[in-house]
């Protein structure tokens, strides 16, 4: 199944009497970024990395977390 799950506003913002909305962040980013904060602290692992390879191994986990908390949303 290669289809994407549903990735919404997490935070949209309309205020009618200003003509103004802000769609906010996805909820992907937003998933993304509460899954970064728990494999930057429980991790053990950075200290046999690279420097240069750990902001890219995080994001990539981040948004791996993410797409599934997505598609279990689905369910």
């Amino acid at each position: 199944n290669n289809k994407k799950p549903e990735n919404p506003f997490a935070f949209p913002y309309s205020d009618e009497l200003e003509g103004y909305t802000q769609n906010g962040m996805t909820l992907r980013d937003y998933f993304a970024a509460k899954a970064m904060q728990s494999l930057i602290i429980n991790n053990q692992k950075w200290n046999y990395m690279s420097y240069s390879d750990i902001p890219k191994i995080i994001t990539r986990d981040s948004y791996k977390i993410a797409d599934a908390m997505l598609k279990q949303r689905e369910l």
